[in-house]
Order: C-alpha cells, then structure tokens, then sequence
C-alpha cells in the first residue's frame, strides 16, 4: 500500500512506514512465520531475532529485517520476510488497524563467513561445510576451536553446543540455554548463525589500534558418535572510533581485529564500499559529497564534512538551550580473503551523531505603530520544531486558545525547509504591560514565552520573547478645578495613564479613609476622581489676605506607586469671603479663626495675638488659631453711627524684640442700632447642669527628658538615668491616640516613693490637685506647651520640672 513500502539492501531487508499515515499512532510489529502464526516484537526478541526497528528524520518508522533472520522463509539466493503491523491511537492498542507486508528480497552468494554490526545486534554466519583433508597441513598456532575440543568431547550426542572463551574461563552452553540468555542460533542447510545482542553477558570490550571493539569469542558445535563437526563464531564490532575535528567527522575501523583474524594468515583485501542510509555509494558521488574514503595498510577510514550531503540536521535541547545535532547513518563493507577463512565479509552500519552544537535564534521586530499592531519573527527552525503553546502573565495557552487573548501565530515555512514563526498581538491586550515613560509617551512591553516541541522524539524547550515600543499616545491625567462658598473642588480625569500612580495632599497619600477622617468628600467613577475640601481644612495652603477675600489653595499629586516620584501636580485657588474667618454672634461674642500664611513661614501660629497681647488662642492647630472673645474685652474698639455699632480688633505676630506686627488680620462686627428681632421664648424649668462621670481607658505615656526644651526624651538603652541631688528632672505626660481638641489633660497628683511599688511609705507629693506641693522646698515647676511639628495637640500634654531628692528618716538616708 502507499502506507508502507519496501527496499532489498544485500542481506537485509527494510520496509518504511509512512509518517503521514502512522504519525501520532502507537504501533507494534510481529513477525509471521511459515505456519501464519504472528510473534509479538520486543526489544529482546529484535536482538535475538534478527530485527531493528528505527525512526528516521522524517518521522518514518523503519524495520529492518537479516536474511538469516528467525521467521525468514529462505531459498537459493533469496528470503521471505512477512510482517504484522498493528495502529492505534491510544496505547492499549484497542481498535487497532492490522497491516500485513510481505516482501522477498533476492541476495547474492554467501561468503565463507559474513559478519554484520547491526544497530542493537552482532551477527556472524559461517558455511558448515565439511572440508577435505589438506595432507600437508600443520596447525603451528593455537586456537578458539581447538581450545574448545575437550568439552565438544565431553558433550552429548546429537545436539547443538556453543561455547564462549573468556580470558578466566569457557563457558559451555547449550543451544536451549543460550537462546534463554537472549543468544540467537539457528542453522540452515549451508550455514550456522550466531546472533548477540550488545548486552550479552560473554561480551569482552577489546581494544585495537586504540579503537574498542565489542567481541565475543565463541566455538559451536555438533557431536555425532563417530565425529564432531566445529565451526569458530567469534564477532567484532566497533563501538567507537569516530571523531569531530574541525567540522569533520571522522570514523575510523581498523581492519583485522582478533579474534576475527586468529589463525590466519596471507590476508588480501578485496572489496571496500561506503554509504548511506544502507545505499552504497560510487567514487563519484562521494567526491561530489565531498567524502574520503581512504584504505590504509591496518584500517579504513572514512571522513565527512558536517552538514554534507546524506546526513541531516534535527533539532536538540541542552540544559535548555536551543541548538542542532547532524545524524548520518553511515555502513562500511570490507571483503577480505586469507588463508584460514577463504572470503570474510564484514558489514558495519554505524549511526553517527555529533556533539551539540547551540544555534543563536534571531528576533525581528516589525511592530507596525500605525496599526498598533505588535510583529514579532522568531527563526530560523528546522522543520521537526513545532509552536504548540504560549505563556504570558504566567497562563499557559495553546495556539488556539490564544487567539481568544489577542495573540495570532503563523508558521513560515521556507523552501530549505526551514522556518519561523510570527507572533501578532494588539497594543489593546490585557497582557501587554502599558507603562508612562516621558512626555507623551507610553511603552508597550511584550512579555511572551513561546513552548515548542520536537518530533518524532517529543523533547520541548522553551523561548521567551520580549520586546518594548514606545508610542507617542499617552494622555496624561488633567483636572479642572471650581470653589463653592465653603469648598475647593477638583476633578481629575485618569487619561490612558493606567499606572498605578497614587494621589497624595500634602504629601499625605490621601486614602478614602483619610479622606473621611478630615471630611473631605471623594470619589472614582472609573474615569473621573473627584475631591472637595472645606476652606479650614489641615491640607489647605492660604496665601494672602485682602479686604476682598482669602485666596486659598488646594494641592494635589500624583505620585508612582512604587518608586513615589511625582508623576502630576493638580492645584485650586479661590478667594473666599472673609466672613469664613469670622463670627459676631449676637451675644456680643467673637469667634476669629486666623490661618498661618505660606509666605510667612517662620510664624509660630500658637503665639498670635490681639490687640491686647495677654488674649492668646483658645485653639490652636498646624495652620490655625482660634480666638474666642468678648467686644468689650482683648484691646477691641468701638465706633458708632446712626445705625450700626462697629467694633474692631486685630490678630497679630510679633517677632521677638520686635514691636512691629509681620502678620495682622483685621476683624470687624457690625451690629444694626435699634434694631427690633422677634423672639419666641418658652419658660422651661430645666434640671440643673450636671456632669455625669463615665468610665473608660486612656492611653497615657510619661517620658524623661534631658532638658527644659523638651525635644530629646531619653531612650530605653540610657537607663538607668544618673543625676546628682539639686538637679533637675523635666517629665513630660501625653494623652495618646487622639485628635479631638475638646479633651484637655489634667495632672491631679504626683508622689513619689523609695520603692517601685506606688502604694509603698514613706511617700513624698510632688504636686497635689493639680497644684504645687507648698511643703516643698524645690517646688515643681510647671512648663507651658505651645503647638510645635512634634506637638499637634497642646492641650493633651502637661510638662513640669522636679529637682531631684532623697527620702531621709531624722539624719539618716533610706535608700540611695
């Protein structure tokens, strides 16, 4: 069938199975015998038997058949050989087709002992003639055969032995027992046959002129009552001898190899041929190969350029890397004839690889901007490599699934053979890495790793692809910004930016947490953020005042997400009535709240003033200061007219030494003169004020500090702390883990004690009620706390200063 077909190589028969046809099936061969029964093939079996079965470059399975093989059907000059072929796509072989072959293959006449070094076998045959007796012949060296005489003798009658000489000892077998140790024997009218697999246990490794030979020494025998008939199968077969130099391979094979040659004498050469692929080759076509076949007095040598002609190149992985290994299937046949054997011919078929060689693949961008199309060539392959998946942000797809990703594959194939492959994927895919670099610009980075598989042998490897363009595309994130009568807004639209860049104000990340916390309003609808922050907000900046209003700024950032490099800055700036910083309520009570200036950044907000300097803020935070007060108190004045009352004061900072103000803010309240207001009154009797007291948990620290500054407490390595008596002690005690500015902390009482136990006597009052002990020589001396960087909230700390002493009993000291 066009399936399969057949070729008659001398001695040997080959049928090729077609790749098309048997490709992705499992298969098994059986020989049929003369009686049509199949016997299954096995690796054992094929050594034993005669059979090699191989795949070659194009994915072709090949079996090889001897002429001598055991299922053969031999006549005159020729031999049957029939084959069972079973395919099936799963390996239980179920649903198998069967094929049968059939082929006869004529040969020309057999030699007085052909020797043949197959793939997985060695094979010697020899004509069993009797030969007539030479009157003058002397046997003046020792050998195998006579050697074996004493166990021929010493054997049964009627049966087939064989026995193997190993320098220690012989070893006798019979032929049940050498078939049960995976030897072949077999006779037909004219010959006896020797078949050994390379892993026989009689195998010796023998070197000669430094090439190793793989060789069994072997005598079989026939006993009858009135004779023995003797042959010497002994074999040699080079596993080695091939060399890489210089882009050459060179095999060399010495030619007469003991003990092939043991006994012998007078050797001529007769013929010498070379080839491929079991096809001898002519003079000529091995000088247009290139090929040198060259006889020497003790071997032949044969030399071929790498990558000639015959071979082929097939894909190989090493540690991972992508390379190429060259494979020739070379055979020798040497005839010789001597004095002992007449003529000798030894066929060697040697399947040659070279060492790997890594192949540097080639990446062609030709990514198309104005389609926004990423192109990228990946090359060159051999044709045995196949695209069988891809894997990017670490998801394995095969070539069809990534279709549904964006990403298209197309194979290139070239008239050598050879091929790329081109990998297509929009600038759209969610796979590919879009990141802002400069200006307008934005980068697409493809990240890819292509999987590849090697028929027939299914090895894989793998390539990764990347590649990055830059495209002038980017629109940036921009904002448009508006003010209320009590807000500053901005909207920010995201652009096609999407980086993972964060918004920050005030180099505060502004989370929506945070933005709860200081009530600001924000939120993301997927393409626009947008934010309000009321006029008296922490992360406002005020930079001026005038009669017309307060300008007011609101900043924002955008910064990266990982490196926090500023990306975009975002601002607002409204001026804002100035009644945002005051109220005149009608009790004749002032509420002015004056706000730190950017451009006076030296100001400490705590110490402002009015007119009357003793009137200090009753609140103060990082860029405000409340004054709540009285018109008829703090320095205010007073002016009248026919029909308003008007009273004035000012906010004001001195520095120090210095009676000129750097900053002042003018307040004024209007009230109306005669002015009637309707009041709707109720008369309740309201219960008296009372406060209810409450428990809970307060987190308090108490810290010693070096000095009266209070900015450098000492640290837990510095104690215990040594001070001498007379000198003094600066405590600190802070209310922890809360921002609300209505809790003030009040200190009650300190004592102190000559143990760690607070409840010990005798004990000494530092302060009682809040107040100083007046039984204290050293009072304690109580230190104002004013807003600083470290202080947000002065009115949650107290600070006070203790000289240091000893507790006495009448003149003597209790502890030290």
């Amino acid at each position: 069938t066009g399936s399969m077909s057949s070729e008659c190589l001398g001695n040997l028969l080959r049928i090729t199975l077609s790749a098309e046809y048997f490709e992705d099936k499992y298969l098994t061969f059986s020989a049929v015998d003369r009686f049509g029964t199949a016997w299954e093939i096995d690796e054992a079996m094929s050594s034993q038997c005669g059979y090699t079965i191989t795949y070659n470059y194009w994915g072709n399975a090949e079996f090889r058949a001897s002429a001598l093989s055991c299922h053969s059907q031999a006549e005159k000059n020729a031999f049957t050989v029939t084959i069972q072929i079973k395919a099936s796509h799963t390996p239980d072989m179920k649903n198998a087709a069967t094929h049968l072959k059939t082929a006869t293959c004529h040969h020309g006449p057999w030699s007085s002992r052909e020797l043949v070094c197959e793939k997985n076998y060695m094979e010697v045959s020899v004509r069993k003639e009797v030969p007539q007796i030479v009157p003058d012949f002397i046997q003046d060296e020792l050998e195998d055969w006579a050697l074996a005489f004493p166990e021929a003798k010493a054997g049964d009658s009627s049966i087939w032995q064989i026995v193997f000489h190993q320098p220690e000892k012989k070893k006798a077998l019979l032929v049940s027992d050498a078939w049960h140790a995976g030897y072949g024997l077999n006779t037909t009218e004219s010959r006896i046959l020797l078949r050994i697999p390379y892993s026989a246990a009689q195998i010796q490794l023998v070197k000669a002129q430094g090439i190793t030979f793989s060789v069994v020494r072997s005598s079989t025998f026939y006993k009858q009552r009135w004779m023995i008939l003797m042959v010497d199968t002994a074999v040699a077969c080079p596993i080695d001898g091939v060399d890489y130099a210089n882009k050459t391979i060179t095999w060399t094979v010495p030619k007469y190899v003991q003990p092939l040659s043991t006994g012998a004498t007078g050797f001529k050469d007769v013929l010498i041929e070379a080839g491929v692929d079991l096809h001898k080759l002519s003079a000529e076509e091995m000088v247009s190969r290139k090929y040198l076949l060259s006889n020497d007095l003790d071997s032949i040598t044969i030399k071929i350029p790498i990558g000639a002609e015959g071979g082929y190149y097939k894909t190989s992985v090493s540690s991972g890397q992508h390379g190429t290994k060259y494979y020739i299937s070379l055979f020798l046949e040497h005839q010789w004839e001597d004095t002992k054997w007449g003529l000798t011919k030894h066929t060697i078929i040697k399947e040659i690889e070279t060492p790997f060689e890594h192949v540097e693949l080639t990446m062609t961008n030709n990514t198309n901007l104005s389609t926004r199309l990423m192109n990228v060539t990946l090359g060159v392959f051999l044709p045995d490599v196949e695209l069988v998946s891809l894997t990017f942000e670490g998801t394995t797809v095969t070539v069809l699934e990534a279709i549904q990703h964006g990403y298209q594959t197309r194979e290139n194939r070239y008239a050598n053979g050879s091929q790329t492959y081109t990998i297509q994927v929009p600038f759209d895919a969610e796979s590919i890495k879009k990141e802002y670099t400069r200006d307008d610009f934005r980068t697409y980075t493809l990240n890819v790793t292509l999987d590849f598989i090697i028929h027939p042998t299914r090895e894989t490897f793998t390539i990764p692809v990347t590649t990055v363009s830059a495209i002038k595309d980017a629109v940036l994130p921009n904002a448009r910004g508006f003010c209320d009568e009590k807000n500053l807004c901005l909207t920010i639209a995201h652009g096609n930016v999407h980086q993972k860049w964060l918004l920050f104000i005030s180099n505060q990340h502004l989370t929506p947490e945070a933005a709860q916390k200081h009530g600001y309003s924000l939120s993301d609808n997927g393409t626009h953020l947008a934010i309000c922050a009321p006029f008296l907000s922490p992360h406002v900046d005020y930079e001026d005042i005038h009669s017309s209003g307060i300008m007011a700024s609101l900043h924002l950032t955008l910064k990266d997400g990982i490196t926090l490099a500023k990306r975009r800055d975002f601002s607002i700036s409204c001026r804002f009535s100035p009644s945002q910083l005051m109220q005149c309520l009608p009790n004749g009570t002032v509420v002015i709240t004056a706000v730190k200036l950017v451009g006076i950044a030296d100001v400490d907000i705590s110490q402002l003033t009015l007119r009357d300097r003793q009137c200090k803020p009753t609140l103060v935070t990082e860029k405000t200061a409340t004054f709540k007060f009285n018109v008829n108190t703090c320095g205010t004045s007073r002016k009248f007219n026919s029909t308003t009352m008007t009273y004035e004061n000012d906010v004001l900072y001195f520095r120090p030494g210095s009676d000129m103000p750097v900053y002042q803010l003018k307040c004024i309240c209007w009230y109306a003169i005669k002015q009637t207001v309707d009041v709707q009154y109720e008369s309740k009797k309201n219960p008296a004020p009372s406060i209810k007291p409450g428990f809970g948990s307060l987190a308090l620290s108490l810290k010693l500090f070096k000095d009266k500054a209070f900015s450098n407490p000492y640290k837990e390595s510095e104690y215990p702390v040594v001070k001498y008596l007379g000198e003094a002690l600066y405590f600190e005690v802070e209310l922890l883990q809360s921002e609300d500015v209505r809790l003030e902390l009040n200190l009650k009482g300190c004592w102190a004690t000559n143990s760690q136990s607070s409840a010990s006597h005798p004990q000494w009052s530092i302060f009682r009620n809040g107040c100083e002990n007046s039984e204290d020589s050293y009072r304690t001396i109580f230190h104002e706390v004013n807003f600083s960087p470290r202080v947000k909230f002065p009115q949650h700390l107290k600070r006070f200063e203790v000289t240091l002493f000893n507790f006495i009993q009448s003149t003597t000291l209790l502890q030290e």
